[in-house]
């Protein structure tokens, strides 16, 4: 009876590993293809991200596009009705030119004359002694 016992765990023992031996390749092919699809699958996802990053921008480009269009004709038609209200564009640049005078104070300023030619301050520079 112990020969029996010891042939029996013996079988069982040589069995199992050679049984687990035979399956081994199987479970290789097996490990490789779900190993290749979780690839895949990360893959994919690095795409879609990538795309809706993308996308994002996209519409934040036109958005802030479209928001800067509204602002210019918001600003167009303060200046039409600026130059509007002060006799017309001539009276509107002449306005625009008073303004930055007046904001200038302590800077030297080139006034064109009817020549083209700027005045120079010959007058305000200390003559040598």
């Amino acid at each position: 009876m112990p020969v029996v016992i010891i042939l029996l765990v013996a079988l069982l023992s040589f069995g199992g590993v050679g049984g687990c031996m035979a399956f081994y390749p199987q479970y290789n092919v097996y490990s490789s293809r779900m190993a290749g699809q979780a690839q895949l699958a990360e893959a994919e996802g690095n795409r879609q991200i990538a795309v809706r990053a993308a996308m994002a921008k996209r519409d934040s480009a036109k958005m802030e596009a479209d928001a800067e269009i509204i602002r210019a004709k918001g600003v167009a038609e303060a200046n039409r009705i600026v130059a509007q209200g002060l006799g017309g564009p001539e009276g509107y640049l002449r306005y625009l030119y008073i303004n930055n005078l007046e904001n200038s104070k302590g800077q030297i300023i080139y006034v064109p004359t009817e020549a083209g030619l700027p005045i120079l301050e010959a007058g305000k520079r200390p003559r040598p002694q």
